[in-house]
């Protein structure tokens, strides 16, 4: 019998109700998007994140994380929490008329590869009666603030914030006598989704985007934490370009990302870097996702040490089977997702444990770490997303005696 496999998940918790109202009683600065908590805000969230490691490790989690609680929800259905969080650590941005979110529809060609605006993502059109009624379930729910846009030269400012963070992290992990933690942060591909005004090429705006985030990331390792990078916009951004272009092109303005995120991981170790990849959260029909085969490769260029996938949404749970074919590099550990943020079903140990024990088949066991699909924060029910975390400790304890 081995020991169980370990077990860790894919960032974003649920808010508490204490937390989300702290949140809430914020106040927007004169620039219209950057938050302004109250006195009483900082004492509030080291006081959360504290009891939220001792949650996870009294769970059986055995790499916890801050649950992303220091990236602002004021509401309880937030799935931009992961992204907006980083207009509060940037300078060079502003709110104009410019937003993603009802911008004007954008047409790729042949060899030249441009993203569309998001209500026009293929999957959104194809299924627009679905998207566009509130009796669906297919909600993003409300960000506690709004998406600026690039106007001046980018810096990054939030260096007080990290290591807030840093320092609530890692005193919940002294508490509860835990060695090691993760925080998040997000992509340069992810970020310069946002309009952009002032560099002269999308590609500038990346690679600014790149410098940028490199201060978050080192803040985060050095001081002994991992950083998880989130970058959706690896297999996400297949959906926002209409048409739908060859995979050689898409390939190829996802090198772009994959070289300027490498630029930014320069010289940290690559076992305190874990990448996390997923095709959206939001629960829709997902039938244009790009097929994790077509990618895969340039998820393995990342410099980093793990990666974290989404394996238990029913649109992704098979793709399981593209480690037979791909040979994981010497040294290098996977993060399936094994129980999913995108249903309110939750899964049973004996299944988390079978999903476990296919990819540790193929890789070895030293090599998986069990872990949600992507955040459960702000996504399902705070009651079922501790349901799947218990689930996903208890199927992780079984595939352990079948290994």
């Amino acid at each position: 019998m081995g020991e169980p496999i370990r077990t860790s998940q894919a960032g974003s918790l649920p808010r508490t109700e204490a937390l989300i109202a702290a949140n809430r009683d914020s106040r927007l600065a004169d620039d219209g998007f950057t938050l302004v908590p109250d006195s009483g805000f900082d004492q509030v969230l080291s006081e959360q994140v504290r009891e939220l490691v001792q949650r996870q490790r009294n769970l059986g989690i055995t790499l916890p994380g801050d649950g992303e609680y220091g990236k602002a929800m004021s509401s309880p259905v937030d799935y931009g929490a992961w992204w907006v969080y980083i207009f509060q650590r940037v300078g060079g941005l502003a709110v104009t008329e410019s937003n993603i979110m009802s911008a004007e529809p954008v047409r790729s060609e042949p060899g030249h590869v441009r993203l569309t605006s998001f209500p026009d993502r293929r999957d959104w059109v194809k299924f627009r009666n679905a998207y566009t009624d509130p009796t669906s379930g297919i909600s993003v729910g409300k960000n506690a603030t709004v998406m600026p846009t690039t106007v001046g030269p980018l810096s990054y400012t939030g260096h007080d914030l990290i290591a807030r963070d840093v320092a609530n992290l890692r005193a919940g992990l002294d508490a509860a006598g835990v060695e090691q933690g993760f925080l998040t942060a997000l992509s340069p591909g992810s970020a310069a989704r946002i309009a952009n005004e002032h560099y002269a090429t999308d590609e500038e705006h990346i690679w600014a985007w790149a410098d940028v985030l490199r201060e978050e990331y080192k803040a985060i390792v050095d001081a002994g934490l991992i950083v998880q990078i989130d970058d959706p916009s690896i297999a996400e951004n297949w959906d926002q370009i209409n048409p739908e272009p060859s995979v050689a092109d898409y390939l190829a303005f996802t090198q772009v990302r994959v070289d300027a995120l490498n630029h930014a991981l320069r010289g940290l170790p690559q076992d305190q870097v874990r990448f996390h990849l997923c095709w959206g959260s939001w629960h829709g029909p997902h039938t244009t996702d790009i097929e994790f085969r077509r990618i895969v490769d340039l998820m393995l260029q990342i410099d980093a040490g793990s990666y974290s996938f989404e394996a238990g949404n029913v649109r992704h749970a098979h793709e399981w089977s593209i480690w037979k074919d791909v040979k994981l590099p010497e040294g290098k550990i996977i993060v399936p997702g094994v129980v999913s943020h995108s249903t309110n079903v939750v899964e049973h140990p004996e299944l988390v444990a079978e999903r476990l024990i296919n990819f540790a088949s193929l890789v070895g066991p030293e090599n998986v770490i069990g872990a949600t699909d992507c955040g459960l924060g702000g996504r399902i029910h705070p009651d079922i997303a501790w349901a799947k975390l218990e689930s996903l400790t208890a199927g992780a304890a079984i595939a352990g005696t079948r290994l």
